[in-house]
């Protein structure tokens, strides 16, 4: 049904297109993954940076319900699950763990996700498709492949972003990707 309703689209929308249109796409890539996860990687680290940001420094110890973890404990955990994901997938030895804890002040915890961005940015760099294949383990699960570590971290991006829109909303703020445009 779906790929029916693809074609119809793509049927009456061809003879509207015009030659200017169909000759600005993009050239096919190499590495279509590698492309795709830089990409997603790019639109969260802005998006998850500056809800970090807007999180009040005194509201980082909040969480919703007494078995949820603080903002604070959230922040860490995406800069780690991000060293992890990117140390994996790029086959790049892992910055020295900075040994926070959920008590840092929202500064050192803010500075510690972002530098897990950077180092994802620098590694991601320099990765194409040739070796989606190779297999990894991650901590004492079993084998999976680079290629299944991109999907976990993209979907991993998209879970803490919204976990961090839940803390922000539970807060009384409008979280970054839900602000109106600046003009």
């Amino acid at each position: 049904m779906i790929r029916k309703f693809i074609a119809l689209v793509a049927l009456v929308a061809a003879p509207t297109l015009s030659v200017a249109q169909t000759a600005a796409a993009p050239p096919a890539s190499a590495s279509p993954v590698s492309d795709a996860i830089r990409a997603i990687l790019g639109r969260r680290m802005k998006a998850v940076s500056a809800a970090a940001d807007a999180m009040p420094a005194d509201k980082f110890s909040f969480k919703p319900t007494a078995d949820q973890i603080t903002f604070a404990h959230l922040t860490l955990h995406i800069a780690e699950s991000n060293t992890l994901f990117c140390s994996k997938i790029s086959g790049a030895e892992p910055p020295a763990d900075p040994k926070l804890t959920d008590t840092d002040s929202k500064d050192k915890l803010v500075a510690n996700l972002k530098a897990s961005f950077e180092y994802c940015t620098t590694v991601l760099a320099k990765v194409d498709d040739s070796h989606l294949g190779d297999s990894v383990t991650l901590g004492n699960g079993p084998a999976v492949t680079r290629a299944a570590v991109n999907f976990f971290l993209a979907s991993s991006l998209a879970d803490h972003y919204a976990a961090q829109a839940f803390y922000l909303r539970m807060n009384g703020i409008l979280p970054p990707s839900a602000q109106p445009p600046k003009p």
